[in-house]
């Protein structure tokens, strides 16, 4: 939900009669002098709070003030208006004119304007957030919050929450705001609820800001190219002090992906590079106390402009969740060159790898079904069939995929399950329920019969933590996988040529009819 960023601003009394305020306010200080202190004195007793409020927030898009928004006027605000004054030809002896205000306005105005500035409420997180939608686009749900992206990549803005995973506001303040050997510090400060924390990272300058309530920590992160500065600089200034934390009440979905469960579930990670630079995920260090701290990272670069996934897919995606251990997930192959996965295991990723660290060449994207096409430069192995029937209910199935490849086995694994329903959650159509078991990284795999077809790519799992607050009871084995016909036209759709299973071929055993697909599956992974 968008508001106009006018709400906020109260239009700061700066808009309202703006040429009467300006001239009250420099006849009562015409018998004053001109030092700090005089004209702080005049500020903060002759005007109303709105109007300096106003004064700081026109100041911060001109990019002349990058204080707080107290309407408290001190040297800071003075020097900034001596800045614009000076900037502008006017007389910089820091007292504001009708002519200094007409300009202000309109060069603020204008900045807003270039910027197609808009206040966003985000249902993900429950924060409220000033957004440049002229430079970014809506990217999606992410795995702690919600991503916006400029089309090239220079600028990112992720809204992020961590719930209830005991950590601390102060504790991540401390892993934030020392440097690693990717991530320089230029500047951190730390209140008794909020923090910021800005650097470098890879070229491109972050900022970030955090808020905690308890066990509710929410923020926000703005990254950009260096060469972006000026144009994303006096936003940052704005975005930060106009951020509202807890405006509301995140969502709270009943399903989560496969790419990772719940924060109180999994630890966050920590990102570091082996020799050979690859991505690599490690437990974070024990805190003083001896506990496991958790660690935040900035969003990982990323290239592909998906759309948003919708909300019956994406309803599993919890609030605050963590990273999957290893950024991962699964895929099948469907054509000479191309694998099947799910889109929200690809989506955001700048790169994906398939197998041993086979780069993808294209990604396509169908968000509304989850569904994702993968292509690599190379053969990988026998397209698998799919049946161009959908399976029976309480047929026997197989899943296949690489779950937890950072703490099981990265061989595959297949589990044995039946098909529980043939409609997923809410009676959606698309979708089979399922009793196999699958973990974060099984996104993606193949749902198989004894014969060896395609019935259906798994999917989501329903979030047994979050059924069981709702309604007193534990849910046992409910996971979703997309039916075949839904894959079949997705396939169509792209014109990927794939082959159609044979609806008379035998049932087999379990360990024969996964060696007729498992050299086909591969593990699928986004990496820097």
């Amino acid at each position: 939900m968008r508001r106009g960023l006018g709400i906020i601003m109260a239009a700061c009394v700066l808009a309202a009669s703006p040429a009467a305020s300006a001239r009250d306010f420099a006849s009562s200080t015409t018998a004053i002098t001109s030092s700090p202190a005089d004209l702080s004195l005049a500020y903060n007793t002759q005007t109303d709070l709105s109007f300096r409020r106003g004064l700081q927030i026109r100041l911060g898009w001109t990019g002349d003030y990058a204080g707080p928004f107290s309407g408290v006027i001190e040297a800071a605000t003075l020097r900034a208006i001596r800045d614009f004054q000076a900037r502008h030809g006017l007389r910089a002896d820091g007292v504001i004119t009708e002519a200094m205000l007409q300009k202000l306005i309109a060069l603020s105005d204008a900045v807003q304007s270039d910027l197609g500035v808009s206040v966003v409420d985000d249902r993900e997180t429950g924060v409220r957030l000033a957004l440049p939608l002229n430079l970014v686009k809506d990217a999606g749900r992410t795995e702690v919050g919600h991503l916006w992206r400029a089309q090239d990549g220079s600028v990112e803005i992720e809204t992020v929450r961590i719930a209830d995973t005991g950590q601390t506001l102060s504790g991540l303040y401390d892993t934030l705001s020392q440097a690693t050997a990717e991530r320089s510090v230029l500047g951190a400060q730390k209140a008794d609820d909020w923090f910021t924390v800005a650097g470098v990272e890879s070229g491109r300058r972050y900022f970030m800001r955090f808020s905690g309530s308890k066990s509710d920590l929410r923020g926000f992160s703005v990254s950009y190219k260096e060469s972006d500065e000026s144009e994303v600089a006096s936003f940052v200034t704005v975005a930060s002090n106009l951020f509202e934390p807890f405006a509301g009440e995140p969502e709270a979905p009943l399903v989560a992906d496969n790419r990772g469960n719940s924060f109180s579930a999994l630890l966050e990670r920590r990102r570091s590079a082996d020799k050979s630079g690859t991505a690599r995920y490690a437990m974070a260090d024990n805190d003083a106390d001896g506990r496991r701290s958790h660690l935040f990272e900035l969003p990982r670069e990323r290239s592909y402009d998906n759309a948003a996934i919708e909300p019956a897919q994406e309803a599993g995606r919890q609030a605050g969740a963590a990273p999957a251990f290893d950024m991962a997930g699964s895929g099948f192959v469907v054509s000479d060159g191309w694998l099947l996965t799910n889109a929200h295991v690809v989506r955001g990723c700048r790169k994906v790898e398939v197998g041993n660290n086979i780069p993808a060449s294209e990604v396509r994207i169908d968000s509304s079904n989850d569904l994702a096409l993968v292509h690599v430069g190379q053969s990988l192995g026998s397209p698998l069939a799919i049946s161009a029937a959908k399976p029976r209910l309480g047929e026997d199935i197989l899943a296949l995929g690489f779950p937890l490849r950072s703490i099981l086995a990265d061989s595959l694994n297949v589990t044995r399950g039946n098909v529980s329903s043939l409609l997923g959650l809410m009676n959606d159509p698309r979708y089979l329920q399922i009793s196999a078991p699958v973990q974060p990284g099984n996104s993606g795999g193949p749902l198989v019969d004894l014969a060896g077809r395609v019935v259906g790519v798994v999917t989501a799992k329903l979030d047994a933590v979050a059924v069981a607050d709702a309604t007193g009871d534990i849910p046992q084995s409910i996971n979703f996988a997309i039916r075949p016909d839904t894959v079949s036209a997705f396939l169509h759709k792209n014109k990927i040529a794939f082959r159609t299973a044979n609806p008379k071929s035998a049932l087999e055993s379990v360990p024969d009819a996964t060696a007729k697909v498992k050299d086909s599956v591969y593990p699928v992974v986004c990496t820097d």
